[in-house]
């Protein structure tokens, strides 16, 4: 008899008793006898018992399985996140299910609606661009499915959250442009409905008062997260009568754009534009010159949010509160910002 043929019945058929006492003497339940416990044991040991995963997991009403939905896998930044949401998710027994939305809502929907068909324990979640409505994530919630935001965050829905100090981030790359002696200092955003988006904006132009220099609208571009956004933008920004001598990028792929964009017109970095962004450092570090970069800690965001999810899967009672952890970017100063005498 093969493995994958043993059942409970079978077992019960072999010893003439009932399904139900073969399934609670298999669970050790205090109401069958030891007797009765040991031959089913024995018996089920002799025929390679496996008991079925899915059956399991619906007595248990817990598949230990998790969802991640993050815009795009091949984007370093998510893919390093889940490399920590998978980290923690193993350790303690989980596993994990992938979604990508692209960016776009209906998308990001469609994996809720099959998250909640495949009874998923809980989700992880970093958020669309068009995502600004977050009634899918209150759905999965009402049904028992938790949910845990991370890096882009919608500040009204109740749940934990792990996200970067973008606001600080963007604030020291561009007061370093300030110090390095750039006075036309340019960003390329992301998306305008993304959290990101907006804390990191806040932060280039509090720099830009703090140092008593004038916010330029025509300096600020708004762009999809893709390297052909940030070499479009970059073209914009350069063909202006007053031009940038400095441009910060809001993301991995837009500040690629930029570099290759001021590579293909001919200008010379940091000489001619000063070049800063949010950036995985081993990417930016590959550039010639190589990228002044933002660097966050996408590994440990994803251990991070996947610990709070865990937590609350497993926790008896709702938490008293829902935490935001903030967690810090680290700036290197590479050779796209640096001054000739550096």
């Amino acid at each position: 008899m093969t493995k994958t043929s043993v059942t409970i019945k079978e077992i019960a058929r072999l010893l003439d008793i009932s399904k139900s006492t073969v399934s609670r003497a298999l669970r050790d339940s205090s109401e069958i006898s030891e007797e009765t416990k040991k031959k089913v044991i024995d018996l089920a040991e002799s025929l390679h018992y496996s008991p079925n995963p899915i059956a399991l997991s619906l007595l248990k009403q817990r598949t230990h399985t998790i969802g991640v939905i993050v815009p795009d896998i091949a984007n370093r930044f998510y893919s390093s996140t889940i490399g920590g949401v998978e980290d923690i998710a193993y350790s303690r027994g989980y596993h994990t299910m992938i979604y990508q939305s692209h960016e776009l809502l209906d998308r990001e929907m469609s994996a809720t609606r099959h998250i909640a068909q495949r009874r998923v324990d809980g989700l992880v979640v970093a958020i669309a661009s068009q995502s600004e409505n977050m009634d899918h994530f209150v759905q999965l919630q009402e049904q028992g499915i938790p949910v845990v935001l991370f890096d882009r965050v919608l500040d009204g829905l109740e749940t934990h959250k792990v996200r970067v100090d973008d606001y600080k981030g963007a604030f020291e790359a561009t007061e370093h442009l300030i110090s390095r002696g750039c006075r036309r200092i340019a960003h390329i955003a992301g998306p305008q409905p993304v959290s990101i988006t907006r804390n990191r904006l806040e932060g280039y132009r509090d720099a830009l008062q703090k140092h008593g220099m004038e916010f330029q609208e025509e300096w600020v571009l708004h762009s999809p997260i893709t390297q052909e956004g940030g070499t479009e933008r970059t073209y914009q920004l350069m063909a202006l009568r007053n031009r940038p001598d400095a441009i910060l990028g809001a993301s991995d792929r837009i500040t690629m754009g930029i570099h290759w964009a001021l590579r293909q017109l001919g200008y010379k970095m940091p000489d001619d534009v000063a070049v800063i962004g949010f950036c995985d450092l081993s990417l930016a570090s590959l550039m010639d010159p190589p990228i002044s970069a933002i660097t966050q800690p996408s590994f440990e965001m994803g251990q991070q949010a996947t610990s709070l999810l865990l937590d609350l899967i497993e926790s008896k009672n709702p938490p008293a509160h829902y935490e935001t952890r903030v967690l810090q970017s680290n700036l290197v100063i590479q050779k796209s910002s640096l001054k000739a005498s550096e």
